[in-house]
Parts: C-alpha cells; sequence; structure tokens
C-alpha cells in the first residue's frame, strides 16, 4: 500500500457505525421482548460485529491466511481493503471487486432480506391487531420469515466478505435458530393445537416451495401463533 493511500483497517469508527447501523435496523423489525428474542438478535448482532471488525478493524483472516496468500499470489497488497474480498483474489476476478457477481448478489441478498423482514413485521402486526393467525404476505411462504431473513443476510455478507470466523459462526447460528424455532413450534401447538397444525402442514418453516403457494385455513379465534411468538415475530 502507497504512502498517499488511505488506511485500508484501523478504522473503527466505521466498524461501530456499520455495526449499529445494520443491528438497529435487525432490532427494529423484531422487536426483541423474551430471552428468546434476545438470543436470536444477539446472534446475529455478534456475527455483524465479527463481520465489520475484519471489514475495517483488524484482518484477522488476512493475517492468519498473510503467508498462504503471498505464496500464492505474489505481488498481492495484503493490507488493501480490495484483498479483504476473498472470492475476487480466489476466482481471479479482476476489476473493481464491488462490481464483481457475487457482491452484486450479497446486496441482492441482503436488500431483499430487510425488504423482506419489513413485509413480514407488517404483516405480523396486523394479524395481532385483528387477533388473527398471520398467513399472508411472508408467512404464506414460510412460517419463519424472521429467522429465514436473518440467515439470508448472513449469507449474502459471506458472499461479500468471507471471514474465518464468521464462515465458522455461520452453521452454529443456523442450527441456533433452528432449535429457537423448534422451541417456538412446541409452545404454539401446545396452545393452539390443529389449528397450527394446519397451517404447518402447508407451509414451511424457511424455504418456500417454488411455484406453489400454501393456503392455510384462516384463523377464526384467538391471538395468532404467530404473533404470540416474539422471537419470530413482534412481541406484543
Amino acid at each position: 500500500m502507497t504512502q498517499d493511500m488511505p488506511p485500508a483497517y484501523g478504522l473503527w469508527t466505521l466498524v461501530l457505525i456499520n455495526s449499529a447501523v445494520f443491528i438497529i435496523f435487525a432490532f427494529s423489525f423484531t422487536k426483541p421482548k423474551t430471552a428468546r428474542d434476545w438470543r436470536s438478535l444477539g446472534a446475529f448482532s455478534a456475527f455483524i460485529i465479527a463481520l465489520f471488525t475484519e471489514m475495517y478493524g483488524f484482518p484477522l483472516t488476512i493475517y492468519l491466511l498473510s503467508g498462504w496468500l503471498a505464496a500464492r499470489y505474489p505481488g498481492l497488497d495484503l493490507l488493501s481493503h480490495n484483498t479483504g474480498h476473498l472470492w475476487e483474489t480466489l476466482f481471479g476476478w479482476k476489476g473493481d471487486p464491488h462490481l464483481n457477481p457475487l457482491h452484486l448478489l450479497s446486496n441482492v441478498l441482503i436488500a431483499g432480506g430487510f425488504i423482506l423482514l419489513a413485509s413480514a413485521w407488517k404483516v405480523l402486526y396486523q394479524a395481532q391487531q385483528a387477533q388473527r393467525l398471520a398467513t399472508t404476505g411472508p408467512y404464506a411462504h414460510v412460517r419463519h420469515p424472521q429467522y429465514a431473513v436473518f440467515i439470508t443476510i448472513m449469507i449474502g455478507f459471506l458472499f461479500q466478505w468471507p471471514t474465518i470466523l464468521t464462515l465458522v459462526m455461520f452453521p452454529i447460528l443456523v442450527t441456533m435458530y433452528v432449535k429457537l424455532a423448534r422451541r417456538e413450534e412446541r409452545d404454539v401447538r401446545a396452545e393452539f393445537g390443529t389449528e397450527y397444525e394446519h397451517y404447518a402442514a402447508v407451509t414451511p418453516a424457511f424455504l418456500p416451495r417454488l411455484g406453489r403457494g400454501s393456503r392455510p385455513a384462516p384463523s377464526s379465534h384467538g391471538p395468532s401463533p404467530i404473533a404470540r411468538s416474539p422471537a419470530d415475530q413482534q412481541a406484543k
């Protein structure tokens, strides 16, 4: 890195600002209240902080792989911000890494994820106010859109800026979200019985059925079980 170029790392203000922006966005659309809610948001927040710490603070992954990278890619500037976009280097792509296919896909997944998160929250809030099961919008396709969105956003960031720590964290967090979803479903099944059973029978948990819409029977009594599950939805 030449002397006239600005530093690529040690920018802890950017770490703080970027982490805060994404965590606040996630908080505003999930409204955590119970311990389960906070575990869900906390896990996502840990991923975000680890990501931006390496992106702008200290490049731990680049440091650990520096010997291999220097030998495999002679002349590579290990302290350049662009080098942190490892897929660009590993695939041998040239040009601006922010314009490579994976980075563009990353932008779509991250932006689309937050749009979906907002849409799911709106549907949930309306269902909660009407004391009915949320089955429209994202809830017509998956039972746990919030968890699915968190996973999608993390995948987007891994496409953009992979690190050893976030790659290790990702399967652990996915497993945690799946377990949280199962615990919530045990609770709502115990409370709502066949009403929720029918919804769950025709609506996948995380991955929508492409080309097939789910049409659960509308709820005619009681509050929505989804609305009563604050870790995946807004609390009352």
